[in-house]
């Protein structure tokens, strides 16, 4: 049984934050109905170039449900179906939902047991008002910063911010659920923030430049393996122009990374022979490794690290990912079709539990695939949904 069975979610979600934490509570089990405008619905679904795939990767396990809310039936409709939900979920600007007259405050009315989540781009304070982005986030809250080079900041290569808000607001959705289960709260508001949660992703960076009194430094300018304090942790190429992160990060690590590449002259040197003479000629050891993984091949190098037991990646793009080995091995991708027939594999939830499997249950909805479906099963007669549809209050 998943974990989530028999908890019922209105998502009021568009493109990636409020999609992502509907697609999280589904993946798990949860009957996530997903609200969307009768006018084109989620917005992901008229994105040009990827922007159409990437809705099919996250509203699976979701049922779509078009409706008018800013049509007096259409509203009530939803109120109605937000009293018999146990959580929502809306990505709106800061105030549109309360224009509308379906907010937290409004449909816990009816439910004081609701859970809200709203995830906004900022959390309640001064600037709570002003529109904030994924990318802009990363601006605002110093991760830019940090990823690009010095005098270029560079977001990162992912949505990592409106993923890591969906993420943290599922987490309190949850936490909110086990008040409710102990008796402790009723239904309660979550707000979930762009900014702070880009700002707590720096956070280890805040930390270290109040301890040492010095002001940030993008990563590209530092030497990773300075910062870090390793003896190798650092990009290298290999002589089939591919690069593996290698990471020997301690004593052990550095004598089995010699014996395995036959490094001996290295070993040797008198310039590397111990930590003190490493750490002092960290740049010149950096050039001699570097100069000696230039002349092996990357499925050499690969082997000798795996057997030295020391810590590495190779350099992948994501379109490699669909045929990675451990991925596939250990069942992490999900076979899915797109509605053009074009096949897929795409990742699961980034965990494993002993106690229950996620799987594809529902393919990502066509807009408005449920409607009927769910609003009869709700009580509303099939004339009454005729005539939603007929004046285009709702959409199937």
């Amino acid at each position: 049984m998943a974990p989530l069975e028999g908890i019922k979610v209105l998502e009021l979600g568009h493109i990636v934050a409020g999609p992502s934490a509907g697609h999280m509570l589904g993946d798990m089990g949860a009957d996530v109905v997903k609200i969307e405008t009768v006018d084109g619905g989620d917005k992901a679904r008229r994105m040009p170039g990827g922007g159409v795939a990437m809705f099919h990767f996250l509203n699976r396990n979701k049922r779509s449900v078009a409706l008018d809310l800013k049509d007096k039936e259409g509203k009530q409709i939803f109120l109605s179906l937000a009293a018999a939900a146990d959580i929502v979920i809306d990505n709106y600007a800061h105030g549109v939902i309360e224009r509308l007259g379906i907010g937290h405050e409004v449909a816990s009315q009816s439910n004081p047991g609701l859970i809200w989540l709203s995830i906004r781009g900022f959390l309640p304070g001064p600037a709570e008002e002003q529109p904030m982005l994924d990318e802009l986030a990363q601006m605002a809250g110093g991760l830019a910063f940090m990823t690009g080079p010095d005098g270029a900041p560079m977001r990162a290569g992912a949505s990592v911010i409106d993923v890591g808000a969906a993420a943290y607001g599922v987490m309190a959705v949850l936490a909110a659920l086990r008040q409710k289960e102990i008796g402790k709260a009723k239904g309660q508001q979550i707000i979930a923030g762009l900014y702070e949660t880009s700002v707590y992703s720096v956070g280890q960076w805040m930390a270290t430049s109040q301890f040492t009194g010095q002001p940030s430094q993008p990563m590209p300018t530092e030497r990773q393996d300075k910062r870090m304090g390793f003896y190798i942790y650092r990009l290298f190429d290999t002589s089939d122009n591919t690069q593996v992160f290698i990471g020997v990060t301690s004593e052990a690590q550095w004598a089995r990374f010699c014996e395995e590449f036959g490094f001996n002259a290295l070993a040797s040197d008198p310039l590397f022979i111990d930590d003190a003479n490493r750490q002092k000629n960290l740049p010149q050891l950096q050039v001699e490794v570097g100069k000696l993984i230039r002349q092996l091949p990357s499925t050499r190098v690969e082997e000798c690290l795996l057997a030295a037991k020391v810590p590495f990646a190779r350099v992948r793009r994501p379109d490699e990912l669909a045929h990675e080995g451990h991925l596939l091995a250990s069942q992490q991708l999900l076979d899915v079709e797109f509605p053009n027939g074009v096949s897929a594999r795409l990742p699961k939830l980034p965990f494993r539990a002993s106690g229950f499997e996620m799987a594809l249950n529902r393919p990502s909805p066509q807009l408005g695939q449920h409607t009927r479906e769910v609003l009869q099963a709700h009580g509303i007669s099939a004339q009454e949904v005729d005539g939603l549809l007929a004046r285009g209050a709702a959409r199937e």
